[in-house]
């Protein structure tokens, strides 16, 4: 039966055996669990369900993982753990930073998987509770900290949870410049394992909702070197 406190699991394979399997192991572990067979299936089913975490192969029928993680990303902050067949495809994952928290390769043990599933979920999502509650004014952006709200020329803007931990947390220290490992230790927690580009997945993110012109922001300025910080360029 399902409880308020369970966790919700997205589980996306063509593989139905190995799709089977990992769910089973993810509800032997207290989850509640949905599978899905393709890429397009996988993106309406995160929309509907809002998982915490999505087990996510690489290869699937329709559109690909790559894609399903981008489209995924752009209206949920869920953990997603990307599945591949070759180890040398999570270099060109990280390589084309498409904001998944951790890569396996098959064959891997489900018991692992649950594991590290587990880790990453150990902490909490976001970073912005504990920031300072006021509103902080960056031009037409306006952002409210205790409201977990940005408006832009008085316009709401539709944040994810963690893009808004992101931007709050360097909003709330004007220049000063933030590393990916800092950013990722305040938003994500400490004990968050997986690819530290996931961090410039959000600020794009962020930057393609705030700026006018994204590719020349205004607002999260990149420091070349060491990170990125809000402040005059």
């Amino acid at each position: 039966m399902t409880t308020k406190d369970q966790v919700r699991a997205l589980v996306v394979d063509d593989e139905q055996p190995l799709a089977q399997l990992v769910a089973g192991y993810l509800e032997h572990d207290g989850f509640e669990v949905e599978i899905a067979g393709n890429g397009l299936d996988a993106v309406e089913a995160a929309r509907r369900s809002d998982p915490d975490v999505v087990v996510l192969d690489l290869m699937l029928p329709g559109i690909d993982g790559v894609e399903v993680c981008r489209q995924i990303r752009t209206f949920s902050d869920a953990y997603i753990v990307m599945l591949t067949a070759k180890s040398d495809e999570i270099d060109t994952l990280i390589g084309l930073s498409v904001g998944a928290d951790d890569y396996i390769t098959k064959p891997f043990s489900p018991r692992e998987l649950v594991t590290r599933i587990r880790v990453m979920l150990r902490r909490p999502r976001t970073a912005a509770d504990r920031a300072e509650s006021h509103v902080i004014d960056l031009g037409d952006v306006q952002i409210a900290l205790d409201a977990h709200e940005v408006r832009r020329a008085g316009m709401p803007v539709g944040l994810t949870p963690r893009e808004f931990a992101v931007l709050a947390t360097l909003a709330a220290h004007p220049n000063v410049a933030f590393t990916r490992r800092q950013l990722l230790d305040r938003v994500w927690g400490e004990e968050w394992i997986g690819d530290e580009h996931v961090v410039d997945v959000h600020i794009a993110n962020v930057r393609r909702k705030l700026e006018d012109n994204p590719g020349s922001p205004r607002i999260i300025r990149t420091v070349r070197g060491v990170g990125y910080r809000i402040g005059p360029g």
